[in-house]
């Protein structure tokens, strides 16, 4: 694995020669540019690149990903288990102990032996960049510091520019606009209003706005609502000041978030590692930055004693009107054509089944039966 060169790709950014590697997060607040990943459990990795060059174009694959096989992925929690923590989640709403919790699992396949060429993360970003194009999609290669991720992620956790800062949090997801349900909205609101406090605990008294509030969002096989809160950071409000206030993102966890963090500490099996965490740039010349929250990602995992794993998180925000089976369906519908390109069975934007993205959908939660049978595959 030591072969595979440390690198970052953003964009059309790609960043190479590894200068410095730091936990500090205050470090973002000096010089260079860096890609950072922080799991959702606080693991930090910042790297400082010395050359930075704009592509043209998507960058071409580095080389053949060799995915798992689609029936290997298993999960962290089976149907069954899920439902249980939906049901379990609803009780503590009940109860007034929390309003919201965001219920993850996560999903492993074993990538087998690797004949003389290690699995290269950045070839599997190649491919989702051409199968699932998402607007902060990318990938950190450091093998030697224990992080490799491919990220096709849909939403914004922070973007900076000076001293302005803005977040985009999606809550409610679907199918097609036609499937929202009266949770999605309800949902979104409240985790706006999650970020706004979060954010107005380092920006300026009365510079916390929300300039867009539920807007809907299409992305490859589904539809979102995307609400933005943007802010002015104090003169004295750093990295370490910024992340101490907003992490973790808020969509991801629930609210209010200390409660969500403790519920998900209770009936979550595995660790999310960088699912749900923040994963991104950051020009501190510049003083720009874009991190994502470490939502439709993938991650290599070489500590397994059996082999290098490949792991991808998926995830549904519960609520009161939560229906365990609809929220089943969703961590589903977020994960079916990830896994898919993952284990070579997406070709370019034509789902498993052979349905374009268009394609209807009559499964519970806006699930296409298409769809639950090209997961049913994978998970079965």
């Amino acid at each position: 694995m030591h072969d595979l060169a440390p690198i970052a790709r953003f964009s059309r950014r790609l960043a190479s020669d590894l200068r410095d590697v730091t936990t500090d997060l205050g470090a973002l607040d000096s010089a260079g540019f860096w890609a950072v990943a922080v799991d959702f459990e606080g693991r930090t990795v910042c790297a400082r690149f010395g050359d930075v060059r704009r592509l043209p174009a998507p960058a071409a694959a580095p080389g053949r990903w060799r995915g798992p096989a689609p029936r290997a992925w298993t999960s962290s929690m089976d149907r069954d288990t899920y439902q249980k923590g939906v049901r379990a989640v609803r009780d503590r709403i009940a109860t007034g102990e929390v309003y919201q919790v965001n219920l993850c699992r996560v999903l492993s396949a074993p990538l087998g032996p690797e004949d003389g060429a290690p699995h290269d993360i950045a070839a599997l970003g190649a491919a989702l960049e051409r199968g699932n194009p998402a607007p902060y999609g990318g990938t950190i290669r450091l093998p030697a510091h224990g992080v490799e991720i491919a990220t096709a992620s849909p939403e914004l956790f922070l973007r900076r520019a000076g001293a302005t800062v803005e977040s985009g949090p999606i809550k409610g997801t679907a199918r097609t606009t036609a499937d929202f349900l009266p949770k999605d909205r309800a949902e979104n609101v409240m985790i706006v209003d999650l970020v706004r406090n979060d954010l107005g605990r380092v920006c300026a008294p009365g510079t916390v706005t929300v300039p867009a509030l539920c807007a809907v969002e299409p992305h490859p096989g589904l539809v979102h609502l995307v609400s933005t809160v943007r802010g002015e950071l104090r003169p004295d409000a750093g990295w370490p000041e910024l992340f101490a206030a907003a992490f973790a993102p808020g969509s991801v966890t629930g609210a209010p978030k200390s409660s969500a963090l403790r519920i998900i500490g209770e009936l979550e099996t595995a660790p999310r590692g960088p699912y749900c965490g923040a994963i991104g740039w950051v020009d501190a010349d510049r003083r720009t930055a874009e991190l994502a929250v470490g939502i439709r990602t993938f991650w290599i995992d070489r500590t397994d004693p059996g082999g290098p794993v490949l792991r991808f998180g998926t995830g549904a925000g519960i609520t009161w009107g939560s229906d365990p089976a609809g929220e089943w369906a969703e961590t589903e519908l977020k994960a079916g054509r990830l896994l898919a390109v993952a284990s070579g069975e997406h070709a370019g934007e034509r789902s498993p089944d052979g349905a374009g993205p268009d394609a209807g959908g009559d499964g519970p939660g806006g699930r296409t039966a298409a769809g639950h049978r090209a997961i049913g595959r994978m998970l079965s």
